[in-house]
């Protein structure tokens, strides 16, 4: 192989490593006091997501009574849009790191995970249609 097409899938190859890097980047996360802010932007985002990390006294005393050691995440996407503007059906997963359950030998990570049909007004929508 000469110089030149060494040089070119040297380019290629790091121009994949740095396209996966970017796919595999953290999402953004606003600071909220509950999930309704994250639903709403899900709402709202054209790709139906949306990242938080919860805070305030309720996110402290979880995050202290289990020892965790990450903040309580948020993630929101649109499982279904609805024919009623502003809603849809969406899937909220809370998650945090290094959890120390009563009965566990080590931490671990906990998720919980729901889905709710759920519109831009705070209501469930009028139809699942």
């Amino acid at each position: 192989m000469n110089i030149r097409a060494r040089i070119v899938s040297a380019v290629a190859a790091a121009s994949m490593h740095l396209l996966c890097a970017a796919a595999h980047a953290e999402p953004v996360r606003t600071p909220v006091p509950d999930a309704r802010p994250v639903m709403l932007a899900a709402l709202q985002s054209a790709d139906g997501t949306a990242h938080a990390v919860l805070t305030g006294e309720i996110a402290d005393a979880i995050t202290k009574r289990f020892e965790a050691t990450s903040p309580i995440y948020i993630d929101v996407s649109t499982e279904r849009r609805y024919r009623e503007p502003g809603c849809s059906r969406l899937k909220v997963l809370f998650w945090q790191e290094g959890v120390r359950l009563p009965e566990a030998k080590a931490p671990r990570k906990q998720t919980i995970e729901f889905g709710i049909n759920y519109c831009a007004t705070g209501l469930p929508p009028k139809s699942l249609l």
